[in-house]
């Protein structure tokens, strides 16, 4: 009998739907070694390569997402245009992803959580799970662009995500009504360091007398932030990557490790979380998720009209430690009070469950053997 194949359509509006698609593969990969494992998106390849064995990447197009300026700014009319030409042609898309799915002997399709998951499994006779903590339609309607001017985009949307067979749905979540009757609650999926603050520490020549305060604002960057801010924070340890590269180090204080290398070095992005006290850095789903996973504190700005925003917000209190830095204080580098009186605050009282990507993976093997045995 031939091994299981399963195709994943991970969205590529940033590195957030990738990093938590990747725990799902991981652990699908730990409990079942035999299974053929696809990966449709256009996030890069290399992401992949280090974080699971055995995966084959085909580089497709699932959605357009948001066009950001940068992490804490987006464009709305370039993202309507964008969503306007890609749905444009989905009849098309579903079409080639339907004979794709159907060339590789798919038994099941796993997005995260782009519509063309559902519909093309619909095409092709497969069922879907999808794994998110919100929908596009949700996302879309709120701005008015789509709201008054593309709701067509919206029923398109819509019409794609009720074709799902189950949906999963994180904490922190928003939309899910098309598909409402097949969602499902499952806790947080979140990456877990696998190294300790001192392996951390030695390894890239951390100090080890100061907190640390990890500057993470996604692959879109924060531009504005000039090295001599960072170097005002002088009893913590400021740590960036290459997403924030200086020609030079700035100050003593301040350290950029370049990611690709971190990877290369047997180490990931969530041993920079862990070992750090703070993560600087805007809401989202993965480093909200990674912060709550590894016990660190967030002090958090504000981010523009991103709809998911007030929803992490108003959870972010009973999930972990954080405090709210205004953006100007952000920008000019006044965050040393900040990082003080937020590492002053008492952990939650109840830390949330992380165990998301192994209860995801055994409700997808779950559906496989559904299908085994009624086939």
């Amino acid at each position: 009998m031939s091994a299981d194949s399963l195709t994943f359509y991970i969205s590529g509006h940033g590195f957030g739907h990738a990093s938590r698609a990747i725990e799902v593969l991981r652990a699908l990969r730990a409990r079942r070694p035999d299974l053929r494992l696809i990966v449709r998106t256009t996030v890069p390849r290399w992401l992949f390569e280090v974080s699971v064995d055995g995966i084959e990447y085909d580089p497709v197009e699932c959605d357009t997402g948001i066009v950001q300026i940068d992490s804490l700014r987006l464009d709305e009319a370039a993202t309507i245009d964008k969503a306007e030409a890609f749905y444009a042609t989905f009849d098309a898309r579903v079409a080639r992803e339907a004979d794709a799915l159907r060339e590789s002997r798919t038994a099941l399709i796993v997005g995260d959580i782009p519509p063309l998951a559902p519909a093309a499994a619909a095409a092709a006779g497969l069922r879907s799970i999808l794994i998110g903590n919100f929908t596009w339609d949700w996302i879309y309607a709120g701005y008015a662009e789509f709201s008054i001017g593309a709701t067509h985009l919206l029923d398109r949307i819509r019409d794609a995500y009720r074709r799902t067979t189950l949906a999963l749905r994180l904490p922190m979540h928003g939309g899910f009504e098309p598909m409402l009757a097949a969602t499902r609650d499952i806790p947080f999926i979140a990456r877990h360091a696998v190294h300790s603050r001192h392996e951390v520490a030695q390894r890239f020549g951390l100090p080890a007398d100061r907190p640390i305060a990890l500057v993470s604002f996604g692959g879109h960057g924060l531009h504005d932030l000039a090295p001599d801010d960072l170097a005002r924070n002088d009893r913590y340890t400021i740590l960036t990557t290459a997403r924030h590269p200086f020609t030079k180090r700035p100050a003593p204080n301040v350290f950029t490790l370049d990611e690709r290398e971190i990877y290369r070095d047997g180490f990931r992005y969530e041993d920079l979380v862990a070992a750090a006290d703070v993560v600087v850095t805007k809401p989202g789903y993965g480093i909200v998720a990674e912060a709550i996973a590894n016990d660190t504190a967030i002090l958090y700005t504000s981010r523009g009209h991103f709809v998911e925003y007030e929803v992490m917000v108003e959870a972010l209190p009973r999930l972990t430690r954080c405090r709210y830095i205004p953006m100007p204080d952000l920008l000019r580098g006044h965050w040393q009070g900040h990082l003080d009186r937020l590492l002053e605050l008492p952990p939650v009282a109840v830390k949330p469950a992380t165990n998301g990507a192994e209860v995801a993976a055994d409700t997808i093997l779950a559906m496989l053997r559904d299908l085994r045995a009624s086939a």
